[in-house]
């Protein structure tokens, strides 16, 4: 059980650092075909063109995109994580126009691995208040 939790771990730390790196190539290996990443509100991006999309839209609506670990707990298949999330909002995002507001937030996450691949990623974290930090700016 031990070494199955450390790949687990591993993978999961792996997926989050493509994220902090922008770099979709890397998504073939990290993450399995039958993906899926669910936001807060339900949203749900399947496959790993739909992580990809996802990625991309995020990335360009967004520079210097980090996920800060604070901590990261292991068991099994399952991976979970405490983390900082920081990104300035300098390109379109869903239909807003960029303010140039450094947006920052915590999260709390759940990634799934089954054979050395991220099966799903759920992040829960405070959408609303994400969203009125960038309405704030852009008024």
């Amino acid at each position: 059980m031990a070494e199955h939790t450390d790949d687990a771990e591993r993978v999961a730390r792996a997926y989050v650092e493509m994220w902090n790196e922008g770099d979709d190539s890397r998504i073939a290996d990290l993450v399995s075909e039958s993906f899926v990443h669910v936001d807060p509100d339900g949203e749900e991006f399947h496959g790993r063109d739909g992580l990809a999309a996802f990625m991309r839209a995020v990335t360009d609506g967004f520079s210097g995109f980090e996920v800060q670990l604070r901590r990261m707990i292991a068991e099994g298949d399952v991976v979970m994580y405490e983390a900082d999330v920081t990104m300035t909002h300098d390109g379109e995002f869903q239909g807003m126009p960029p303010t140039g507001e450094t947006v920052e937030f915590t999260e709390m996450a759940t990634v799934r691995v089954a054979d050395g691949t991220v099966t799903e990623h759920r992040v829960y974290y405070d959408k609303g208040a994400v969203r009125d930090q960038l309405v704030s700016a852009a008024a």
